[in-house]
């Protein structure tokens, strides 16, 4: 078997906003991630997911203060100046936000933002740039793209406008993609039309949140669950989406609709918990006298991590 390359490492990152009563809004977060992974990651809003992103990026605000390690390429882009990190942004690294608000700028064509990115880092003139994002919204199944190209991004749907951001972000041939929440505020047919754009993205990495598991399912091969800033289970999609370990993990997909909406009643007396102690203590039917701390990672069999006092007995501390 060949040996994958890794591409990026977070080691032990952690982030909190000053002055925020300096609550962390990620906390201990390693996960490495090699070339061609599909990585997604879910969770509920507030969880840390979003935090993950803008830290690879370099996109928190000034207030933040991160702690930790980002390796790309075995550098430490935390370390690295703002123009050396624009260099990377949207030619190695690139980010796809959601479909709505303003995340196109209303004032100029689709085309012209698809292509922006070749202007900028100097791959292509406006000219062969625009030409180039005509192809890449056929290839994303806009239709009519000669003619969208020279619309605005008002004219797209909510479907399109999503579609056409992933184009944008795939524009310069990244080596990493990030996406936020793909598929927010769309209905079934327009989140199938994401999901097959995803699909082009076979031959690349990328890591997508979203809280959307039935769109993970589909586009993810490995799964990172988060909770309250802590990473809290990491495996394939297969282990973790049909045999969770964590109570949390469980308890989200026994609450899909298809699963009965079998909803945990204590679920959110997890907003109680001490910072000390397990974010899930206060809504876990399995929790015991070692939950009142936070247990680390735990490495299993086949790349499971968990973080659960359950498994300290068959698992490595992380």
């Amino acid at each position: 078997m060949v040996e994958k390359k890794m591409l990026l490492k977070i080691i032990d990152l952690s982030v909190y906003f000053k002055g925020d009563k300096n609550t962390y809004v990620l906390k201990d977060m390693n996960m490495d991630i090699y070339i061609n992974d599909k990585i997604v990651v879910i969770g509920e809003t507030g969880s840390g997911k979003s935090i993950m992103l803008l830290s690879i990026l370099g996109l928190l605000p000034k207030n933040a203060e991160v702690n930790g390690t980002i390796l790309f390429h075995n550098i430490d882009i935390l370390k690295i100046t703002r123009k050396e990190y624009n260099k990377i942004r949207g030619k190695q690294i690139s980010y796809v936000p959601q479909g709505g608000g303003n995340s196109m700028n209303p004032l100029i064509k689709v085309g012209n933002q698809v292509g922006e990115t070749l202007v900028v880092h100097k791959i292509a003139d406006k000219k062969s740039a625009f030409e180039k994002a005509i192809t890449i919204l056929k290839r994303f199944n806009i239709g009519n793209e000669k003619k969208r190209a020279l619309n605005y991004p008002h004219t797209f749907s909510g479907g399109m406008r999503q579609r056409a951001l992933i184009g944008m972000g795939m524009a310069a041939d990244p080596e990493l993609i990030l996406a936020d929440e793909p598929t927010k505020g769309l209905d079934k047919t327009r989140i199938n039309m994401v999901i097959e754009s995803f699909k082009t993205l076979m031959n690349k990495t990328f890591i997508c949140v979203t809280h959307d598991i039935n769109f993970a399912k589909k586009i993810g091969e490995k799964v990172c669950v988060m909770l309250s800033a802590y990473q809290v289970e990491f495996g394939t999609v297969e282990d973790v989406l049909e045999n969770p370990l964590h109570p949390y993990t469980s308890d989200i997909i026994r609450a899909m609709p298809e699963n009965g909406l079998e909803y945990n009643s204590k679920l959110l007396d997890r907003l109680k918990h001490n910072e000390k102690e397990c974010p899930y203590r206060n809504s876990c039917s399995d929790s015991f006298y070692k939950c009142n701390k936070i247990p680390p990672m735990f490495d299993l069999e086949n790349g499971r991590k968990v973080r659960c006092w359950k498994y300290a007995e068959i698992g490595k501390n992380k």
